[in-house]
């Protein structure tokens, strides 16, 4: 394809322009050959006529495609030309913040004038060991790759960094030795590398100062040599230095400043070490205010000399030597600031005597005043015949003074420089050295002087060098890649470099200028004119006859002649050399020997200076040494250089400034182009544009642009054979393109021209695509307004009818409503007047009828007034008086009760009175468990006289029926059956009266039972709102309490005191309940005298409520401890608690006294009954009918279950009143001691409860025994009656008391249901009491509170002080009781074990002496078993087998078989055994030899991850024996009973413990260091470069990206992992781990490590590289993580933590992978990388690369969104991930269910002479 051919419609081009150097434009006209003028289209729409022609311009430079720019490398832009390379330096510099490029084998550095976080440790890990390529550009991969090639080629290397002043090369210097310090750290501990980085600000000081281009300005030239030995570490380093600016010492221009040590000694002037400097600020000085501006901005001049003092010192220069140094840089301050006045003649001149600053000039150097004050303002003359002293002017004594301050800091200069060669250099053998060249880059200024010349003649030579070795490398990679290749023709400047250095050149004919006496300046000009001037690189300028051109390869520099010759001469006053020579300082007097260039500083320092002084030689040296002009010694040190570096491997980076205000990140293209020219960049691309500049492998190719092939290429296995048929198709030059063995080689533009053809494709099978989709699109777009437009004709029809037949409806409705209407008004007429009538009667009747009612009424008001006015009068009175008799009451009461409490209070202090009542408590548990024993006894016998009575009247009755039917027999039956049956119907009428009646007291004892159960729900409602008030008293209380840090305190304290005043209290209660214990006691038995008595005939009832008497011991029993544990539990939890249950208790003892006197009533009652039976026992007695008897039964039973049933309906009710109290304390989670106090009163409330239920049954049982006694009394009566009317002749019935006695059981059971109605009565008003006893607490405590809040701090403080020692001292009260207590119980044990071990004993003696041979047997068995005791014994001479066995020679595959950590158990039984046999000397001895021999096992094999992971796992098993076995209870919790007896017995071995804990640690921290070092090489090939979804990732084209030069040729490039290789390297650690029996824990803990390690290192390699940044990568590196999270969840290692490490590389390629354009999108980034930094995602940002033209780059607003949205956001500004980051192990407790004694050791370990025990 010709190259017009390109210019077509819509190619873009770039046109030159005055200000941007070069802008774009596109063709809007296909251009044809011939055509003069090129139709554009700017940027800003303006259209434009561009002129070709060959008077004109020639056709504008291509761009290239979009997808090329922002390229790593140069090389790999298709169109390699300025304005390219202009483009892609300003779009990576501006969009991304990049300021390093590749351009071929140069990188390119952009000063950014700004910090970057971009040098720090992890960067340099980062880059260590990685290929210059694989990366993004960075000085550390220009420093790696030289160290890498140092190591493998053995070769020494270079890096040359140059570049304008102000480019930041001394950075770029500094920071690439910092990189070897780091990579290639001192084998030992010398910190040599820590002295290399040393020297750098020392140098900055001495040479480095501010600019109008930079603020740290290099004003020499230095090359370092870093030197390496065969293990290539840092063994020392040597500097040479080049042309020091010395006129700055005397002259700096406007706003420049002089060297940084003079500002750095002027601001630390008023430090105590410098006051002998007499030093002031640096505006006093001439030297230091010639620029004007004695301060930089950011830079603090007096803790730089800080450092600068450290980097002395580290160097190994003495205190003495600095302080000598800092008076020489003084002196030369104080030597400006000396006046030197003219004369009247002009021709000669003085200085004052009494000149301050001459003084202190001399003082500080150690010279003589007066010689130097004389020397100054003249000079001497030697001649062959005499010596003469002339005066000298003004001018030329202050030149001379100049030239002496330059001359002593130059200097100083050489020997800080050599001094730090000195501490630099070792006596090791170098093995090799890498270079590092910090030069002055090409300069041309408006007066071009001396040091510019010099400097542009170095860069010549630079330049030469760097041509040829960039040829070299072109060269070299054509002939491995065997391609033909034809010589480039390259800029050679051997003419100028002639020009300069050759014979009779500039520099020649200088120094003969220099030798003439006479010479000027302006002969030698116009020498140059004569010799040079038909020279193509000289020219001679049109205006001046002073100054001269010279054509440099980067530019035309005019030079100015004047003060070349004197910077050439360097001349100095030999006499002022004379007198510093013999300064009494040694240093000073070192500066300036003659011989200070063969060695270090003599310690004979006064001879030399008696040679000094005496020797008229002096002048002969001084000439000689003066001989060689500056021009000679700067080209024979360039020579040197030149040498230097052509023998070893070059590596260059150029600098550039990319503005001369020294803003951040602005970029001016004409600045930029100039140094891009000087530097030679573009001269790189020159020669890599003659050649083939575009190189592609094979398979890059063939993925990058299959598309362009056809289906039958694509058929073809061979894809370089696929690859040239493509080529050889698309483009018919071969010249265009070349096959190399690995490669295609492309000229300039070919790649762009593919892309377009790739392009092409692309865009017209999208126009195939979306011609398709639009197509579908209007079809169906059609399809559905056909369908729309039926619709709506179908739905307009149809509206249109049904509007017509609406009509037709409406017609025919009308017709009916008016039909309607004037029926319905004719009809409301009439109903309206019928109404009307009506109404008129209504009113007047009712009218009348209210006027009647009213006159009653009032007459009933009347007399409701005067009744209510007299009760009330009668109430108010009543009320009057009994209120006078309660104050009275009350008042005595009071009085009593204060002598009580007081009382009480003596009593409750004594401790004598708590042990009397424990003890009288305990004495009546004892008696109480006697009377129940008596009451069983009682009961059995009662029992059998009841069987013998029942008997005894059952013959009786069987006697009186008999003699009952004789009776009847003999009288006739007639009148009998008529009074029988008269008799009967009479008691049937009564039963059913008192059926009815009875029936009467239960519906009245329901809505009892009614009303009860709503006070219930009443009180539970109150309940409710109580618990609420609580609630927020609880609220208050915490409010308060937060308030107020000491209330709680001081609220206990006083709570404290109320409780005590209560305890006495309680006390009598205990007494009082003894006390009615006992009677109920007397009076049990009572009841059983009585029930027992010859009179009663019914037994059944009696033996139901003995059964139900019979449980009475028991509960008795229970009711006894539960008042002896209330007791307890108030001991043990103090008064305080216990103090809210009084009152409570108080309500039950009342209770229990209305229970009491309710028995005795009914116990009266069932006297009085018992008595009457008595009375009429001795009457005859009829029998009565089984049926009777069981209707008896019946009713009793019917009786009992009816009050049960009320019992539990009421216990229901307490116990939801119970719960609703504890859910309002549990509530109250604020206030522990409100808590505890809630539980205890409903543990007290549950006791008094029991204790009521008891009272019940008692009268339960009393009320059963009075109903029975009145139906028997019911049946004797009748029975009676009965025999009287049989027996007598008196035929009148007995009705009187038949009569009577069931309007008495009527009575009864009204007394019962009353009783009953009372006890519920009762219980609600106790549970009322104990909620607004619950109120009053809450009141008082808040009464408390606020009471805290009124007392001072003061107060407040001392009080709870006060209550505080109080507390403490009950508690040590309480606490040494319960010592006591201990000591006693264990005295007791003690005794009892001698006992049992004495009966043992004779026990066994015994049975010994019984059967002899049965125990021979027994005791063998015996110890059988007690020689397995878990133990093994050797010799102490056994000791170094032992561990040489099981630790020195142990393989982990020798153990595989047996029980995991089997070494681990060996050793801890011995250790065991030695513990038994209480051998300290043994223990100590064995541990100290198992844990040195461990160390040195991993130090021997510290690479090996196996046998790291065995010794781990043996190690943390050993240590969970010695805490297993320890017998400390904390470790002993899930040990068996055999296991707590091989506990250790005499020895505490925590302090071992402590050892193995931290030798596991270590163990564990180097198993982490082999994994991670054995996945390390893995892990970016594997996660980034890997295709583990086959096809998906595109191919972009490379640079320098896998040159041949850059990749190890021997090894055949970088090994490619696979993610299924990581995972199975993971699988074989992870293996290993539990083979070994390593705690699962710790596992986890390595796995979780090593997933941090894979995340770490991914995400740098993201971060450094911008191939690996696209949709793509984020594709299949989320599709690893994915493979990586399955095998945890196979492993089940999912709960490890392990994924949360590798959260930062999941959210990086989940942002590879979202979409990225508008605002939506920014918030959804900024919410899902979380895990992510703001530097890290703007680094992403910055460097996602699309690999089509389909894709859209970032764009730069959106990376600002993302910014602005994060900038709040508190996070580590380090932008890559600590690699070395380790996460704190943790070793937990894991005992073994292992017993030792059931270890088995196999024969294969040869311990044969281990003994078990």
């Amino acid at each position: 394809m010709r190259e017009h051919e390109l210019y077509v419609k819509y190619t873009r081009v770039w046109i030159p322009d005055p200000e941007e150097v070069w802008k774009p434009a596109e063709i809007i006209k296909d251009y044809k050959e011939g055509d003069t003028v090129l139709h554009l289209k700017l940027e800003d729409e303006s259209t434009l006529e561009y002129s070709i022609g060959p008077k004109d311009h020639a056709l504008p430079f291509l761009r290239n495609p979009d997808i090329l720019v922002g390229e790593n490398d140069l090389t790999a832009l298709s169109y390699l030309h300025e304005p390219a390379v202009l483009h892609n330096l300003k779009v990576r510099f501006l969009e991304s913040n990049h300021i390093y490029t590749y351009c071929g084998i140069v990188l390119v550095a952009i000063n950014p004038y700004e910090q970057l976080q971009i040098y720090g440790e992890e960067v340099i890990n980062a880059y260590s060991g990685q290929n210059m390529g694989d990366m993004d550009p960075h000085i550390f991969a220009v420093a790696e790759e030289a160290y890498k090639q140092m190591a493998r080629d053995e070769k020494n290397q270079s890096i040359i960094v140059s570049g304008e002043s102000g480019a930041g090369k001394t950075v770029s210097a500094k920071y690439a030795m910092r990189f070897f310090a780091t990579v290639g750290g001192s084998a030992n501990d010398t910190s040599v590398e820590e002295k290399v980085l040393a020297s750098s600000p020392i140098m900055e000081a001495i040479g480095n100062a501010k600019t109008t281009r930079n603020d740290n300005s290099s004003r020499f030239g230095k090359y370092i040599q870093i030197g390496f030995d065969r293990r290539y570490h840092i063994i020392g380093a040597n500097m040479r230095t080049y042309l020091l600016e010395k006129s700055r010492v005397v002259f700096q221009a406007e706003e420049e400043r002089n060297y940084h040590i003079f500002y750095q000694l002027c601001a630390s002037s008023s430090l105590p070490e410098f006051k002998d400097l007499t030093l002031t600020s640096a505006e006093d000085f001439t030297y230091t205010s010639l620029g004007e501006n004695i301060f930089i901005e950011g830079v603090n001049d007096a803790e730089d000399l800080v450092k600068t003092k450290e980097a002395l010192t580290m160097l190994g220069v003495k205190e003495i030597h600095q302080v000598s140094i800092f008076k020489v840089i003084a002196s030369i301050l104080h030597l400006g600031n000396v006046g030197i006045v003219s004369e009247r003649d002009g021709e000669s001149c003085h200085i004052n005597r009494d000149d301050t600053h001459l003084h202190h000039f001399c003082r500080l150097l150690g010279i003589e005043q007066e010689q130097m004050e004389h020397w100054l303002c003249r000079r001497k003359l030697v001649t062959t015949a005499e010596t003469y002293v002339k005066n000298v002017s003004y001018a030329q004594a202050v030149n001379a003074r100049d030239a002496l301050a330059k001359h002593i800091y130059a200097h100083l200069f050489d020997w800080i420089v050599e001094h730090i060669n000195k501490a630099l250099h070792t006596s090791t053998k170098q093995h090799s050295f890498i270079g590092v060249l910090d030069i002055y880059g090409f300069e041309t200024f408006e007066i071009n002087s001396f040091e510019q010349f010099c400097i542009n003649y170095a860069n010549e030579k630079l330049q030469q060098q760097f041509n040829s070795h960039v040829f070299k490398l072109e060269q070299e990679e054509y002939m491995k890649e065997q391609i033909p290749w034809t010589l480039i023709d390259f800029y050679d400047n051997q003419p100028c470099i002639d020009l300069i250095e050759a014979k009779l050149g500039i520099l020649d004919l200088l120094d003969e200028e220099c030798k003439v006496p006479k010479g000027t300046d302006q002969n030698w000009a116009q020498k140059l004119y004569s010799k040079h001037s038909k020279s193509g690189h000289f020219e001679k300028p049109r205006m001046s006859n002073r100054s001269f051109i010279v054509v440099h390869f980067a530019d035309k520099v005019e030079y100015q002649c004047d003060g070349f010759l004197e910077k050439n001469r360097d001349t100095v006053y030999e006499e002022q050399i004379n007198i510093l020579k013999a300064s009494q300082f040694q240093l000073v007097a070192d500066l300036f020997n003659d011989g200070k260039d063969a060695g270090p500083p003599s310690a004979t320092s006064k001879t030399s200076k008696i040679n000094v002084r005496a020797a008229k030689p002096a002048p002969k040296g001084h000439n000689r040494e003066h001989r060689k002009t500056v021009g000679t010694q700067f080209r024979n040190s360039l020579h040197l250089l030149m040498d230097t570096l052509n023998a070893t491997t070059p590596h260059y980076v150029r600098c550039i400034k990319p503005n001369d205000f020294k803003e951040s990140f602005v970029f001016d293209s004409r600045r930029a182009v100039q140094q891009l020219r000087a530097c030679g960049v573009l001269e790189t691309i020159r020669i890599s544009a003659a050649g083939y500049p575009s190189r592609w492998t094979y398979p890059d190719f063939f993925s990058r642009y299959r598309v362009l092939m056809t289906k039958k290429d694509m058929t073809i296995g061979d894809k370089k054979q696929v690859c040239k048929n493509l080529l050889e198709t698309l483009i018919k030059d071969p010249d265009k393109f070349q096959f190399g063995k690995t490669k295609i080689f492309f000229r300039a533009g070919q790649v762009a021209y593919l892309e377009k053809l790739r392009a092409d494709k692309f865009r017209f099978a999208c126009i195939n695509i979306q011609k398709t989709v639009r197509g579908w699109l209007q079809r169906i777009r059609y399809r559905k307004i056909r369908k729309s437009a039926i619709t709506l004709q179908r739905y307009g029809r149809g509206y249109l009818a049904r509007r017509y037949a609406e009509m037709l409806r409406l017609t025919r409705a009308a017709l009916i409503c008016q039909k309607q209407y004037r029926m319905v008004r004719v009809r409301r007429e009439y109903l309206r007047t019928r109404r009307a009538v009506i109404t008129i009667q209504a009113f007047a009747r009712g009218m009348f009828i209210r006027r009647l009612y009213q006159e009653f009424l009032l007459h009933h008001k009347a007399m409701i007034i005067q009744k209510t006015i007299r009760g009330w009068l009668v109430r108010k009175k009543y009320l009057r008086a009994r209120y006078a008799a309660i104050v009275i009451q009350c008042f005595y009461r009071r009085v009593r009760a204060k002598r009580q409490l007081k009382q009480l209070k003596i009593e409750a202090r004594s401790a004598e009175h708590l042990k009397n009542l424990s003890v009288g408590m305990e004495n009546k548990i004892v008696q109480l468990q006697k009377k129940m024993d008596n009451q069983s006894k009682e009961y059995k016998t009662q029992n059998e006289q009841l069987v013998v009575t029942n008997t005894a009247l059952g013959s009786e009755v069987t006697k009186l029926q008999k003699e009952v039917e004789t009776l009847r027999s003999r009288q006739t039956a007639g009148t009998q059956v008529t009074s029988l049956q008269e008799e009967l119907e009479k008691l049937r009428a009564e039963l059913q009266e008192a059926n009815a009646q009875k029936k009467q007291i239960e519906e009245e004892f329901s809505n009892e039972k009614q009303g009860l159960e709503q006070r219930v729900e009443e009180l539970e409602k109150e309940n409710s709102l109580l618990k609420k008030e609580k609630e927020e008293m609880n609220r208050r209380i915490q409010t308060s309490n937060q308030g107020q840090g000491g209330d709680v305190s001081q609220k206990e304290i006083r709570l404290q005191v109320e409780l005590d005043e209560e305890r006495q209290r309680y006390q009598n209660l205990v007494k009082e309940y003894s006390r009615l214990e006992q009677r109920y006691e007397n009076l049990q038995e009572d009841m059983s005298s009585t029930k027992f008595h010859p009179g009663h005939r019914r037994n059944h009832s009696n033996q139901s409520s003995l059964g139900s008497d019979s449980n009475y011991p028991s509960i008795n029993m229970s009711e006894a401890g539960d008042t002896d544990d209330t007791i307890q539990q108030v001991e043990e939890m103090g008064i305080e608690k216990a103090a809210m249950d009084l009152s409570v208790f108080m309500k039950l003892q009342k209770r229990v006294r209305e229970l009491e006197q309710e028995r005795k009533r009914l116990q009266t009652n069932l006297e009085k009954v018992e008595e009457l039976s008595k009375h009429k026992g001795n009457e005859p007695k009829s029998s009565t009918s089984e049926d009777d008897i069981n209707a008896d039964l019946a009713y009793n039973s019917l009786k009992r279950q009816e009050l049960e049933t009320e019992n539990k309906k009421l216990k229901n009710d307490l116990n939801e009143l119970r719960k609703a109290v504890a859910d309002k304390a549990s509530d109250n989670n604020s206030s522990n001691e409100l808590q505890e106090g809630y539980n205890l009163l409903l543990n007290q409330l549950k006791a008094a409860n029991e204790e009521l239920d008891v009272r019940k049954e008692e009268v339960l049982m009393l009320k059963t025994q009075i109903v029975n006694s009145t139906r028997q009394s019911e049946n004797i009566n009748h029975i009676d009656s009965n025999d009287g009317s049989e027996w007598t002749d008196n035929k009148k019935p007995v009705d009187s008391e038949d009569t009577v006695d069931a309007p008495d059981l009527k009575k009864l059971l009204e007394a019962q249901l009353q009783t009953q109605s009372r006890q519920h009565k009762d219980e609600l008003e106790a549970l009322h009491t104990q909620i607004e006893l619950l109120k009053d607490n809450l009141e008082k405590k808040q009464e408390m509170l606020d009471h805290f809040s009124t007392l001072s701090p003061e107060a407040l403080v001392e009080f709870s002080v006060q209550q505080e020692i109080t507390r403490l001292t009950n508690e040590n009260l309480d606490l040494k009781e319960l010592v006591e207590k201990l000591e006693k119980n264990e005295k007791k044990l003690k005794k009892q074990l001698r006992i049992y071990m004495k009966k043992v004993q004779e026990l066994e003696v015994s049975q010994a002496t019984k059967s002899r041979p049965e125990l021979t047997r027994q005791v063998t068995v015996q110890r059988k078993e007690k020689d397995f005791e878990g133990m093994l014994e050797y010799y102490k001479d056994d000791e170094a087998l032992l561990v040489k066995t099981l630790i020195t020679d142990m393989k982990p595959n020798a153990v595989s078989a047996t029980v995991p950590c089997l070494p681990a158990y060996i050793l801890f039984m011995c250790i065991r055994h030695a513990d038994y046999i209480n051998d300290d000397q043994k223990v100590h001895s064995l541990l100290t030899a198992n844990i040195n021999a461990i160390k040195k096992v991993l130090k021997r094999n510290n690479d090996d991850f196996e046998m790291t992971s065995f010794w781990l796992a043996n190690t943390s098993r050993l240590l969970h024996c010695l805490k297993q076995y320890s017998g400390d209870e904390a470790f002993m919790t899930q040990n068996t009973a055999k296991q707590n007896e091989h506990c250790l017995k005499n020895f505490d071995l925590a302090e071992y413990r402590q050892v193995l804990s931290d030798l596991s640690i270590q163990i564990y921290q180097q198993l982490v260091r082999v994994a991670e070092g054995i996945m390390q090489p893995m892990i970016v090939s594997a996660m980034l470069e890997s295709e583990s979804i086959p096809s998906l990732a595109g191919v972009k084209p490379m640079g320098y990206r896998n040159r041949s030069s850059s990749l190890d040729c021997e090894s055949g490039g970088p090994v490619g992992y696979t993610l299924q290789a990581l995972i199975k390297q993971l699988g074989q650690f992870y293996t290993i781990m539990a083979d070994h029996g390593l705690d699962p824990e710790i596992s986890q803990q390595v796995v979780r490590q090593l997933f941090y390690s894979i995340n770490a290192v991914t995400l740098n390699n993201l971060l450094l590289r911008k191939d690996v940044c696209s949709w793509s990568t984020g594709m299949q590196l989320r599709y690893n993580i994915s493979q990586l999270e399955e095998w945890l969840r196979g492993k089940n290692l999912h709960q490890s933590g392990a994924v949360a490490t590798i959260e930062p590389v999941i959210q990086a390629a989940q942002l590879l992978q979202v979409k990225k354009k508008t605002s939506q999108d920014a918030e959804a980034i900024c919410s899902l990388c979380t895990a992510l930094s703001l530097q890290q995602i703007v680094k992403i940002l910055n460097l996602y690369t699309p690999l089509n033209e389909f894709e859209e780059r970032v764009t730069v607003s959106f990376i600002r969104e993302i910014q602005n949205r994060l900038q709040d956001r508190i996070e580590n500004n380090q932008l890559l991930v600590d690699t070395k980051y380790t996460f704190p192990v943790l070793f937990p407790y894991t005992p073994s269910a292992l017993s030792l004694e059931t270890v088995h050791i196999p024969a294969s370990l040869s311990l044969d002479f281990l003994t078990r025990v």
